[in-house]
């Protein structure tokens, strides 16, 4: 697939079970993005690459095996779309195939944070804590020398 010119820079990867599997190193997840993988929709995935892929943005999505079948044979010739938004997988064929994503990663992939973007969504609140906590434990402030 990854050398048919017919597929070059396809966003989505429709895979076979445990998708990742043997790969507990971020560079799969960087090797996807970097061609271009949007999303991978398969009936499973290993744990370590979901995660890793969703710290990479790559959206994963988990449908039954007769999904991924109908959409193996649409993908020959088609294209598939994901709304993240309603949850949802569509083919110009109107299938429709719903799909759960956990609450905290939805709203992350939609707003485009990664682990550094929630750091700094929350910048006042840090530095509100810092400044109280330097009033409350002046000892732990470094003095110049």
């Amino acid at each position: 697939m990854f050398d048919d010119e017919r597929y070059a820079g396809a966003p989505i990867i429709v895979a076979g079970d445990n998708f990742g599997c043997g790969s507990s190193r971020e560079h799969a997840a960087w090797a996807l993005s970097d061609m271009g993988v949007q999303a991978v929709i398969a009936p499973s995935f290993s744990d370590i690459f979901s995660g890793n892929a969703f710290k990479n943005g790559i959206l994963t999505v988990v449908l039954p095996q007769e999904a991924i079948d109908r959409l193996m044979v649409v993908a020959e010739t088609d294209p598939i779309m994901i709304d993240l938004e309603h949850q949802t997988v569509t083919t110009p064929f109107q299938d429709r195939f719903n799909f759960e994503i956990d609450p905290f990663r939805k709203a992350c992939l939609l707003g485009g944070l990664d682990e550094i973007g929630l750091t700094m969504a929350r910048d006042s609140a840090i530095s509100r804590f810092e400044t109280d906590d330097k009033a409350r434990r002046p000892w732990l402030v470094p003095v110049a020398a």
